[in-house]
């Protein structure tokens, strides 16, 4: 009889427990949606695509060059200028944008929904503080906001990757006519599975982001203090354009063996032209 009541209390104790954790959650969910802020999503979109548009013939290249193993399956380039004048030649401007159509989707969704979290989920962690977030602080949020946003936007970059990564000329011969093509042929022919390869390697990939904005608002934060101003001071372009491409160069330095792992895994599929 002792234990039975025994039992019951206990069973009482945890599910009190579990009610209290799921109410904080909750909470802590509703708090975080009070930092939403639309127009960090609309700066993130807007910098996203056009960002894409002038740059997508340099990440097509990167891309190609991720995966060359030597195999007679792919042309072989000597080098980003021999790679660019040989697709220009075989394809005209239309083959150094393959696949700008997810690109510019992804890069626009990416960057739209990264901002919209990660400004959230600073201010979340900043409420009720006088002092600064630290840089393992910056270094949690920016991950998981990249975390959540790859959620998101995985099935996309498979998407572009595949497109990129398709060599004939001939669009005839071409395994995928476009993104809506490739996204309903991944789906039918490998499910959901498919259209989330390289996840994986992506989740730990979140680090590249996290270790930019890591760095970009330590140098922000330098800048200002340089110039004693306070620390959420504005900057003018031309700083913040020189702070960026600093923290991007850092982030690409420590993260590229990575990027090319994912794009191999993402590329991996039947027939793939």
């Amino acid at each position: 009889m002792t234990a039975t009541i025994s039992r019951q209390r206990n069973a009482a104790v945890a599910a009190a427990d579990s009610s209290k954790s799921s109410f904080s959650i909750t909470a802590s969910l509703l708090q975080l949606s009070k930092h939403i802020k639309y127009e960090n999503l609309a700066a993130g979109l807007a910098g996203g695509v056009i960002s894409t548009m002038v740059l997508h013939p340099l990440d097509l290249i990167k891309i190609r060059f991720a995966v060359s193993d030597g195999l007679k399956m792919r042309p072989q380039y000597d080098g980003m200028m021999d790679c660019m004048k040989t697709i220009w030649k075989l394809e005209g401007i239309r083959g150094l944008y393959q696949g700008v159509t997810p690109n510019i989707w992804g890069a626009g969704a990416s960057w739209g929904f990264y901002f919209l979290f990660y400004n959230a989920i600073k201010a979340y962690t900043q409420e009720g503080r006088q002092t600064e977030l630290s840089a393992a602080e910056h270094l949690v949020s920016a991950a998981e906001a990249g975390i959540l946003t790859l959620c998101l936007t995985n099935p996309v970059w498979v998407t572009k990757t595949r497109l990129v990564l398709q060599y004939n000329a001939d669009p005839s011969r071409k395994q995928y006519k476009g993104m809506m093509d490739a996204l309903v042929k991944i789906y039918r022919h490998e499910g959901i599975p498919g259209l989330y390869r390289g996840f994986v390697p992506g989740l730990a990939g979140t680090s590249h982001a996290a270790l930019q904005f890591m760095t970009y608002e330590g140098l922000k934060r330098e800048q200002n203090k340089y110039k004693k101003m306070p620390s959420e001071s504005l900057l003018s372009p031309l700083e913040y354009i020189t702070i960026a491409a600093v923290s991007k160069i850092f982030a690409v330095a420590v993260t590229y063996p990575y990027q090319s792992g994912r794009t191999a895994s993402a590329e991996l599929c039947e027939g793939i032209n």
